[in-house]
């Protein structure tokens, strides 16, 4: 990929079937500590083939980079967890969502599902998956400071 990204990975996104067990898991196994869990009824998103859809979407960050992102699973959706691993997804900041997916299209990771803003997408991100059936995850640099709350420690 270009130097359109800034610098590696920031984060691995993992599918869990109960997100509140799996932090609960890592943090006994691993120590991992967590910042809070964001919750979504309604996101508005546009898959590979154009079209949009609106899903639900819970996720959390490890405090610590790199970040474990725990996306709860959500039965018919992207979010589900697969035959391959419970890997979803490998995120990179990305200054240029258009032009970095563009690349990743070109060399055989096509656009799975992107955020969008009624007609305007990809807005936010953007998943592109590989014949791995992992999906390297395009974020909107813009969004690190507003992101920011997600990889502090939760407070209570």
């Amino acid at each position: 990929m270009s130097n359109r990204q800034q610098g590696p990975h920031y984060h691995v996104g993992i599918v869990v079937p109960d997100i509140i067990e799996a932090r609960s898991t890592f943090s006994e196994q691993l120590g991992v500590r967590w910042g809070p869990v964001l919750h979504l009824d309604a996101v508005e998103y546009r898959n590979g083939d154009g079209q949009d859809v609106v899903l639900p979407t819970t996720m959390c960050y490890s405090v610590d980079a790199p970040h474990l992102e725990l996306v709860q699973e959500v039965a018919g959706s992207i979010w589900v967890r697969n035959e391959y691993s419970n890997l979803h997804h490998i995120g990179f900041w990305s200054d240029d969502l258009v032009a970095d997916g563009s690349e990743l299209t070109g060399a055989g990771c096509p656009l799975q599902l992107c955020g969008r803003s009624a007609d305007d997408a990809p807005v936010s991100f953007a998943y592109h998956r590989n014949d791995l059936g992992v999906r390297i995850e395009l974020v909107d640099a813009a969004l690190r400071e507003t992101m920011g709350f997600l990889f502090e420690p939760e407070h209570g």
